[in-house]
């Protein structure tokens, strides 16, 4: 029996960038460092299944030192009223642990690959709906997210916003800045973008127990353009890392992940899997054998279904090839 669906990875690529806000290094850093181990290993075992994978990448992290980096800053800084939330305060205590910083090495490894996509997880790890900023602001972040990967030779398509905040009013500016896709939200209630300080323990919880049993369903889907004209391609699971206390219920995760999977494939739809790399630098054998589960079994859905892997930028450029 053939079909056509889909599989979607991408993959949250910010280091300490994208935790600055919520803990310091002595918290994070063992898992942000273990990402230069993690993310070839993780390109080994894309490429030993022909998976792709759309590499969302903070801007901040193309950038070789503190001072390369002062000269790619956006024109203005996010107005946060939680200043906090804003990582520009970190640029004059980077001194060392640069590799938890700055990744223009990890950068050009995924860029050699012709099966990865490198697009933006904005500048500076934007966040869209925090008070204080403003929509020039964000303007100029995604200039400069665009502007410095250009000198690579990337041309970013993609964008996945941080921490989800997707602001439906941001959308015509990443039309004008060349993006044509993000990532959305699955549709159920405790998965709707929110501002941080709006991030209730109930919608955690709930999105904790989705992970394991079916509360919102598979959350595939058919690709279809918005009226704003960019292709929304929402979550469809989130590749929770591996929690030893929640050992007993392993099975059900990757069950949960699988179901997923099978459905689009049978029922041409596109199941979109997304994590970030420092997920792995804890229990990174349990990790990478979850890995291996998934793409061993995408395998087998590509020889029984045709079920295709696709960047981002692949599966909207082949949408509006047939549009």
């Amino acid at each position: 029996m053939s079909k056509n669906g889909n599989l979607l990875i991408s993959l949250d690529f910010e280091l300490f960038w994208g935790v600055h806000d919520k803990g310091n290094l002595n918290q994070y850093g063992d898992s942000i460092k273990a990402v230069w181990e993690v993310l070839p290993k993780m390109l080994s075992e894309f490429d030993q299944h022909n998976v792709k994978c759309t590499f969302a990448t903070v801007g901040l992290l193309f950038a070789s030192s503190k001072d390369d980096l002062k000269k790619h800053l956006p024109k203005n800084d996010p107005g946060y009223d939680q200043g906090k939330l804003s990582p520009y305060h970190l640029l004059p205590n980077i001194n060392s642990n640069l590799e938890c910083y700055f990744a223009p090495k990890l950068i050009d490894l995924i860029n050699r690959s012709e099966n990865h996509e490198i697009a933006t997880h904005t500048f500076s790890h934007y966040y869209c709906l925090e008070k204080g900023q403003t929509k020039e602001e964000f303007d100029d972040d995604l200039n400069a997210a665009v502007s410095i990967a250009a000198e690579k030779n990337i041309d970013i398509k993609s964008i996945v916003f941080p921490r989800n905040q997707i602001n439906e009013n941001y959308l015509p500016i990443l039309m004008k800045n060349g993006v044509t896709s993000y990532r959305g939200t699955e549709k159920s209630w405790f998965y709707a973008p929110d501002k941080g300080a709006n991030e209730l323990l109930i919608k955690r919880l709930f999105r904790l127990l989705d992970s394991y049993i079916n509360i919102s369903g598979q959350n595939t889907f058919k690709v279809n353009k918005n009226n704003s004209g960019l292709y929304n391609f929402p979550s469809s699971r989130f590749l929770r890392p591996f929690n030893p206390r929640l050992r007993i219920f392993e099975s059900y995760r990757m069950k949960r992940i699988l179901k997923g999977m099978d459905y689009a494939a049978q029922n041409n739809e596109v199941f979109h899997l997304w994590w970030h790399p420092h997920n792995f630098g804890r229990n990174q054998q349990e990790n990478f054998s979850a890995l291996a589960v998934i793409l061993e079994y995408y395998t087998f859905l590509n020889k029984t279904y045709n079920f295709k892997s696709l960047t981002m930028k692949e599966l909207a450029s082949k949408k509006m090839g047939n549009e």
